[in-house]
């Protein structure tokens, strides 16, 4: 596990493909921010920091890799026959605009 994150992926992590650290915060949104992860709350100052107009992550954010799986796993994927077990890290992100408070959910997470 890193120190620090609970989100821990260490060399043995399985599954998904690292695929960067920042996501651009939505136009406009001002603090206070909170960022999730599949739903689970993250902690400023241990698992991210606001920089920039980004959220930045201290670990990257795995994505699900299928690229390396055959043919005949995909069709059965794509028929909803079989899953797949792969990390699949989606961020959402609650902020305020004029005082209204807004949610941002799947944001796009930027190469490293």
């Amino acid at each position: 596990m890193s120190p620090g994150s609970p989100r821990g992926h260490g060399p043995s992590e399985e599954g998904g493909r690292p695929i960067g650290r920042r996501v651009p915060l939505p136009r406009g949104a001002e603090g206070p921010f909170l960022v999730f992860i599949n739903g689970a709350e993250q902690t400023e100052g241990l698992d991210y920091e606001i920089a920039d107009g980004m959220v930045v992550f201290h670990e990257p954010i795995l994505k699900e890799d299928l690229s390396e799986l055959g043919a005949f796993r995909k069709a059965m994927l794509g028929l909803g026959l079989v899953g797949t077990y792969q990390k699949n890290e989606v961020v959402d992100v609650q902020y305020r605009i004029g005082g209204e408070t807004h949610l941002a959910s799947d944001l796009e997470v930027l190469p490293d």
